[in-house]
């Protein structure tokens, strides 16, 4: 066989790899530059009603709320049985990004930017109310966190505000509007980053989900579209980037602590399960 033949079937094989991949919904992985590998403890498959799991909140140590990005359902998935226990249905189809409990209430954070409040929301006789961060359309939030601290919500923004850094914003829950001026801002030039490599660029974290750790106060930030995660003190300086590896987190939108500080990581299908990874990054944050 001459060479031109070996090219041309190397060529035909690569076409259908490439075809076979984009009809299927399944990416090849990537390597990423100071990528590694992450310990995970435990894992749970989702049922394919969650294969777009987008964003997760710890309830107790047998539950974990949930939500996917096309139903307004909070779905309780129970960690012990594997099994979604209960559906709450909060209102109409949409984009949902993002799920954070306080106390018995229940906040759901839209793309658009609208939070959906569910007064006790295992309660048969639900109470929602619907607030706006009142910002540009154009810019599509996808994570929330709940800071017991400063009593208000962390919203993250995902795709570009401007060319120098990446807002974090706030809502006060007393008086349910967002304020003003972001809470933090994650600076592109920070040393942090340089792990990337060529891959720094204007974009360099788009997060899905934000969460504070339960006893430190750091703010972790979460992306799915180049997988890493970014912690920042409480005072929003960078302390640590994770860069992870794609085979381990395909699409991570979700992220939430237990009592202990376990840091519990969701993913999206993508075309298979999605699911919840029980991971530890560092031991000396969790709580024995």
């Amino acid at each position: 066989m001459n060479r031109i033949a070996i090219f041309i079937i190397i060529g035909v094989f690569a076409l259908v790899a490439l075809i076979y991949y984009s009809f299927d919904g399944i990416s090849p992985n990537r390597d990423f530059p100071g990528a590694e590998t992450i310990q995970i403890d435990k894992s749970w498959n989702m049922p394919i009603v969650l294969e777009e799991i987008s964003g997760i909140s710890w309830i107790d140590q047998d539950h974990i709320a949930c939500v996917e990005d096309e139903e307004a359902i909070i779905f309780i998935y129970n960690t012990k049985t594997s099994k979604i226990e209960k559906q709450i249905v909060f209102g109409e189809d949409g984009d949902y990004e993002g799920i954070a409990l306080v106390g018995k209430d229940a906040y759901v954070l839209r793309s658009d930017g609208v939070l959906f409040e569910v007064l006790d929301y295992q309660e048969d006789s639900l109470e929602i109310n619907q607030y706006s961060t009142g910002m540009s359309k154009k810019y599509e939030w996808e994570g929330i966190a709940w800071d017991k601290k400063k009593n208000r919500l962390l919203l993250s923004i995902k795709n570009k505000v401007d060319k120098n850094s990446k807002p974090i914003y706030a809502f006060n829950l007393k008086t349910k509007k967002l304020e003003s001026s972001p809470a933090y801002k994650i600076k592109f030039d920070d040393p942090a980053f340089e792990i990337l490599g060529q891959e720094r660029n204007q974009q360099i974290i788009e997060p899905s989900e934000v969460a504070i750790h339960p006893f430190t106060g750091e703010i972790y930030v979460l992306e799915a579209t180049n997988p890493k995660l970014l912690i920042l003190n409480s005072k929003g300086t960078i302390k640590k980037l994770h860069v992870f590896k794609e085979e381990q987190f395909g699409q991570p939108e979700g992220l939430t602590f237990d009592a202990s500080g376990n840091l519990y990581i969701s993913n999206e299908g993508s075309g298979g399960l999605g699911n919840i990874l029980k991971v530890t990054l560092d031991k000396k944050s969790v709580k024995k």
